[in-house]
């Protein structure tokens, strides 16, 4: 297999603070790379060693293998192109102004291949309008916009659809699809959107403390998330105890809902819970979600920053950076 980016042992160190510590990571060429970290896991700041923003403290990268400290790294670099954070734009131009401004900056010889730019992004029709007066659907294609100007390979996106309403959401998927399928370009996706990023990646990282604690392609995942029937009952102790006695896999989720990984029988169930003075109240089949999934990796870190007093995780399936 080959990858367009690898990592070896890649660390960075604020005085005694380890932001990676160790970390090992594998992009494959032509995937699409989705990096799964809750809050302080690393991501941003993966991001920015790689762009050449920051220098690691320790260990390298290769980038289409060339090492971080070789002299040609930096002319590799050119072959990525990348959207950290927030998109950087000129606010009080248009779409195209903007585009032009970073083909001078390129030092492209002509403004030829702009109209195409904006067709592909979704911005042909914005004209004359300001950037100032963009939707942040619109400036994070922009954003994109800018960075295929210089017709990368590689394009590293730091949270690309954060802050976007559904609409923008979309057009941000069906883009990154495009640019995937249509012109084979490898995609580094960081997102705490769970649930959005797993309709896009083909291959995922699993980031937590700074090192690396799995990585697996998504027919991988797929295989390891496995179906279960999601039990909303009046009292979850009771049904763990039941459970405990028939030997039957489960998980807590919260005092009045589990998840249950077997085949039961539905009416001796409920029966069996009214024995105990628990009720049911709902229950369906449904599949491990990757939110789930990368719970079940990192076991109670990421409940201890819940209740630590940081943000929780939202419902849509997601992760604070």
């Amino acid at each position: 297999m080959e990858y367009i980016l690898t990592t070896d042992a890649l660390s960075k160190q604020y005085g005694h603070f380890k932001v990676l510590s160790g970390l090992n990571l594998h992009i494959p060429e032509g995937a699409i790379y989705g990096l799964v970290g809750k809050n302080g896991a690393g991501k941003t700041t993966f991001i920015r060693l790689i762009c050449g923003m920051q220098r690691p403290t320790s260990g390298s990268y290769s980038l289409y293998g060339t090492t971080s400290g070789n002299r040609e790294i930096a002319r590799v670099r050119r072959r990525m192109g990348a959207v950290v954070e927030t998109p950087s734009l000129y606010l009080d131009m248009s779409a195209a102004q903007n585009l032009e401004m970073q083909y001078r900056i390129l030092g492209l010889p002509s403004f030829e291949g702009i109209a195409e730019l904006l067709d592909l992004v979704g911005l042909a029709d914005t004209g004359k309008k300001k950037a100032k007066h963009f939707s942040l659907g619109m400036r994070q294609r922009l954003g994109i916009a800018i960075t295929l100007a210089g017709e990368p390979d590689f394009l590293v996106l730091d949270e690309p659809v954060n802050g976007l309403d559904p609409q923008g959401i979309v057009e941000i998927r069906e883009l990154i699809l495009k640019l995937n399928r249509q012109r084979g370009i490898t995609v580094l996706i960081s997102s705490h959107i769970l649930d959005e990023l797993a309709k896009l990646a083909t291959h995922y990282g699993f980031l937590d403390g700074g090192r690396m604690v799995r990585e697996v392609s998504a027919a991988e995942l797929e295989a390891a998330c496995r179906k279960c029937i999601r039990v909303t009952v009046t009292d979850t102790a009771a049904l763990a105890c039941l459970l405990d006695e028939r030997k039957v896999e489960y998980r807590i989720l919260s005092g009045q809902e589990a998840d249950i990984y077997a085949k039961l029988d539905i009416s001796e169930l409920v029966m069996a819970l009214a024995e105990k003075g628990c009720k049911v109240v709902s229950m369906q089949e449904r599949d491990e979600s990757l939110e789930s999934y990368y719970i079940s990796l990192v076991g109670g870190r990421v409940q201890e920053s819940i209740q630590s007093g940081k943000e929780a995780l939202p419902q849509r399936g997601t992760l604070h950076e």
